[in-house]
């Protein structure tokens, strides 16, 4: 696995999209920085992380052999490796709230963001953007955002938990590409926030 390190950028999902436009990058080349200027979230919000305290990144995995209509187990896999991750750290009562948040209770840690690039009826390519508080402590006009020193008490290892979440997401795409989509679909499934809850939605006027 390649790693870029770069001390700030504005969304590091854009830098490495257009670096694998203009030129060849190998599967699971990884770009990462320290500070994130503007970070990209779901449906074109944006993802707010201070400088220095949290693991902003993305990794190109090029060898997806899927159909378009297959496309929701890259989204498990890589929920999963994240969710996987954090287990390993002790996260209290860790779930993931669909299609890809990563919560502790109700608090959100972790957000995911994936690019897919297609060919004919395939997918060619993803991106996959990941955003995880880590020792950030306070979240201003973020009430249910949380970091891993919030739930935890204690300073962690930026390196060391990029390093974890790539292995999990390794071993996540070498089950996807092995075809053994019910068991990614069984443990997402199984994780999911608020599973067999009865809970109460409000739609936006």
């Amino acid at each position: 696995m390649k790693i870029i390190k770069l001390n700030a950028i504005d969304s590091t999902n854009s830098f490495l999209k257009d670096l694998v436009r203009n030129s060849f990058v190998e599967n699971f080349t990884t770009v990462v920085t320290e500070n994130q200027k503007n970070g990209k979230g779901q449906m074109h919000t944006s993802w707010q992380s201070e400088p220095f305290k949290n693991l902003t990144f993305s990794t190109l995995i090029s060898k997806v052999n899927l159909k378009i209509t297959e496309s929701k187990y890259i989204n498990y896999a890589v929920s999963l490796a994240v969710y996987e991750a954090l287990k390993e750290y002790t996260t209290p009562n860790l779930s993931i709230k669909w299609p890809n948040d990563i919560m502790s209770d109700d608090k959100k840690v972790c957000g995911i963001l994936i690019e897919n690039t297609f060919h004919s009826k395939r997918i060619k390519h993803c991106i996959v953007g990941i955003g995880l508080n880590v020792n950030q402590e306070n979240f201003e006009n973020l009430p249910n955002a949380a970091s891993l020193k919030n739930l935890l008490g204690k300073n962690f290892s930026i390196e060391e938990i990029l390093k974890l979440i790539l292995e999990k997401l390794y071993e996540n795409f070498k089950i996807l590409n092995a075809n053994k989509f019910n068991q990614l679909e069984k443990d997402y499934l199984q994780a999911l926030y608020k599973k067999g809850l009865v809970s109460n939605f409000k739609n936006k006027e």
